[in-house]
């Protein structure tokens, strides 16, 4: 796989403003590991190989356990995540599938998140997944090549 352009090159002004978004993210009281999280399992939805590579390999060198990092994709079902990761990963399926669910981002989903976040963190959140998103699609729409 071929990149086809680079967008950090070609538009220095709009990869600027993700980077002060991601700032924005990260001096946020959401922890970094949730961040993380949430960048991950959102990538793995997206298929966006680039952004898995790189999240993962940043979430191993910030001390994640190799368990944590394989059942991010079936963390339903795996007992090593809190209550609030598991509430942001929630969150986080539900506001990247829009258009795979009859009612985006249920009642019920955002109430577990607020549950264990407080409302700044959650602007965080919703900041975080949106960012993601953006991120993953200029990945797969430029074809970005996964540990490069």
């Amino acid at each position: 796989m071929t990149q086809r352009i680079d967008i950090a090159k070609l538009a220095p002004e709009a990869y600027r403003g993700f980077l002060a978004v991601e700032k924005y993210m990260h001096d946020s009281d959401l922890p970094d590991a949730t961040i993380e999280l949430v960048k991950l399992r959102a990538s793995q939805i997206n298929g966006c190989g680039y952004c898995v590579h790189m999240h993962s390999g940043d979430m191993k060198k910030a001390g994640e356990s190799d368990e944590r990092l394989w059942s991010v994709v079936a963390w339903r079902e795996a007992t090593v995540f809190t209550p609030a990761e598991r509430a942001a990963l929630a969150l986080t399926e539900e506001a990247t599938r829009l258009a795979d669910r009859g009612e985006a981002v249920p009642d019920e989903v955002w109430q577990q998140a607020a549950e264990h976040y407080d409302d700044k963190q959650l602007a965080a959140l919703v900041v975080s997944i949106a960012m993601i998103n953006a991120w993953n699609r200029v990945g797969v729409a430029t074809r970005m090549v996964p540990g490069t």
